[in-house]
């Protein structure tokens, strides 16, 4: 089994997990799927060139700041952060499950995952 292939089943368990997460705390499974795809507003990036979008793209598809989010909500338990830190994570997991990782900036294909 190569590392691609288990950085895949890894990711794809992970975003199963945050799936069921989702539904086990009674969030609206519309909600997630209406939302799943949004942190990709962060392509508009590459508007301003290569090295300026990935830069951007990247800050959308990092698992820092839906961490940072889950810790707040740990602190300051407001509802709305816990779906949101879910369904950013979800979507890192699912385009890392796809092969689409954090970008390099040379062109938008060639991610730390593999070249698309």
């Amino acid at each position: 089994m190569t590392n691609k292939t288990i950085l895949r089943l890894e990711n794809g368990t992970l975003f199963l997990l945050a799936l069921s997460l989702f539904i086990y705390l009674g969030f609206p499974i519309f909600y997630f799927f209406l939302f799943l795809l949004l942190p990709d507003i962060t392509m508009i990036g590459y508007l301003g060139g290569s090295s300026l979008g990935a830069k951007i793209y990247n800050l959308g598809h990092t698992l820092v700041f839906p961490v940072l989010l889950l810790l707040l909500y740990l602190v300051i338990p407001i509802i709305l952060l816990l779906p949101i830190a879910i369904i950013w994570s979800a979507h890192i997991f699912m385009d890392r499950t796809l092969g689409y990782g954090l970008k390099y900036p040379d062109e938008f294909k060639h991610t730390h995952i593999q070249n698309l």
